[in-house]
């Protein structure tokens, strides 16, 4: 880590600083997607181990061995690979996350994930293992997920269920597809911002693709979604500052990151910060420590609304899904946002909305997905419509031969249909046939 990043920060400045500096130009700007999935043994659907025979580890050494990926280590456990500007990383019960490199053409994503989900294919065939198209883990329970050994996820795992009903579930079973954009100076992130998180909901209802929940009919559309709204109201999702006039967008999420209560401090370990604020981490210190750049960088990492602000925006309420929609979810913001039009559009779609509503729809959608219902529309797959004529016309000027990468969502449109309503009818058709429903939801 670079020497500056471990010196005291010396004003509330710097770390409005810190946004600023990763802005780029026009030509500079990349998307970069990060993509999970959940892992199941074959024979029986359980989740598979973080060690033994036929486990994480052991699919980690395979990678290691046969595709050159480097160990990454917290104390003496692998918990994460490392090749050129990839990660595969591992979520709190397992799920294996692809974070791939900040593309210009969609054609490089496509090709980074469908060649990563090859390399798995090789190791995970002889140990059993199959990977899951899925935004939440359907089988099994919730006890029956062995945790990843990261130091950080064992105080989030003490905390957060003082904060929300379903933190664990979000920790252990969901599964997501994410979208990093870039942004050019403080106006382009703030109107990146509230375009995206004016339509967040709807591009949940799109994507939703997890109605299977303990091995039942759950009756939501992204049970993934549920579980997120029930875990930490303070740290996750819709904000209001971002559709409030005025400037000063970064002032402003720093702001409001200040006073989120803090999982821990990074001293060579991970220390409880037992709820302090970076705000007093910042004016009193912690146990004998002064506040660096290093822990700000650490706190704003574990901060997750919707669309989340860090030397990029990321983009957060798609269920991962097949790869289709996986290719989709991309295509989508860049249409929409990396086209000033379509960003404008995207926010004068729902401008009619009180904070209130928007809160209200983002707490329908889970269950109704695309029948939600919105002032003014009619039904979210109204909305998703208009959508998606705008993010067409983003594509049809900054990328024009991507744009048949929104097909899957178009089809949705058209359709009425999910991803979740197709998982759902795979699941009744297979009646209680395990392998059945696996071969239809697997990658």
């Amino acid at each position: 880590m670079a020497e500056s990043a471990e010196r005291p920060i010396g004003s509330v400045d710097e770390l409005a600083a810190y946004f600023s500096a990763a802005a780029k130009p026009r030509h500079a700007w990349r998307v970069g997607t990060e993509h999970e999935k959940i892992g199941i043994l074959l024979d029986s659907g359980a989740a598979v181990p973080h060690a033994g025979e036929r486990s994480i580890l052991a699919l980690f050494h395979d990678l290691m061995q046969s595709k050159a990926w480097a160990p990454m280590l917290e104390g003496d456990d692998i918990i994460a690979l490392s090749r050129g500007s990839a990660r595969i990383t591992l979520e709190p019960g397992g799920q294996l996350e692809l974070s791939g490199a900040p593309h210009a053409r969609l054609a490089e994503t496509r090709e980074e994930i469908s060649g990563h989900l090859a390399e798995l294919a090789e190791g995970s065939r002889r140990l059993g293992i199959a990977w899951l198209a899925l935004g939440f883990r359907p089988l099994g329970t919730l006890e029956e997920v062995p945790w990843v050994p990261k130091g950080r996820y064992k105080i989030m795992r003490e905390y957060l269920p003082t904060r929300g009903r379903l933190s664990l579930e979000m920790m252990k079973r969901t599964a997501t597809v994410q979208a990093n954009i870039d942004f050019s100076d403080e106006e382009d992130a703030a109107r990146k911002l509230e375009a995206a998180m004016s339509v967040t909901s709807v591009v949940t209802a799109l994507l939703a693709n997890s109605p299977i929940v303990d091995g039942k009919d759950s009756g939501y559309a992204s049970y993934r979604a549920r579980a997120w709204i029930e875990t930490d109201p303070d740290r996750c999702g819709l904000v209001p500052f971002v559709f409030e006039a005025g400037g000063d967008i970064f002032r402003r999420y720093v702001e409001w990151a200040l006073d989120v209560p803090m999982f821990f401090v990074y001293r060579g370990r991970y220390i409880p910060a037992r709820g302090m604020t970076f705000r007093r981490f910042l004016r009193e210190g912690f146990a004998g420590e002064r506040a660096t750049m290093a822990d700000w960088e650490l706190h704003v990492s574990t901060l997750f609304p919707e669309v989340r602000l860090k030397q990029y925006i990321e983009l957060r309420g798609a269920d991962t899904g097949p790869l289709p929609f996986v290719y989709a979810l991309p295509a989508l913001w860049k249409g929409l946002l990396y086209d000033d039009d379509a960003c404008r559009g995207a926010t004068s779609l729902l401008a009619h909305l009180s904070f209130d509503q928007r809160l209200a729809l983002r707490e329908a959608v889970p269950l109704e997905g695309l029948r939600a219902r919105v002032p003014k529309w009619g039904s979210v797959r109204d909305v998703a419509r208009e959508l998606l004529v705008l993010a067409h016309q983003g594509l049809a000027r900054v990328a024009k031969d991507e744009e048949s990468a929104l097909t899957p969502l178009d089809e949705v449109v058209e359709s009425g249909l999910a991803p979740a309503d197709r998982v759902r009818d795979a699941f009744h058709a297979a009646k209680g046939h395990l392998g059945q429903f696996i071969e239809a939801v697997r990658y």
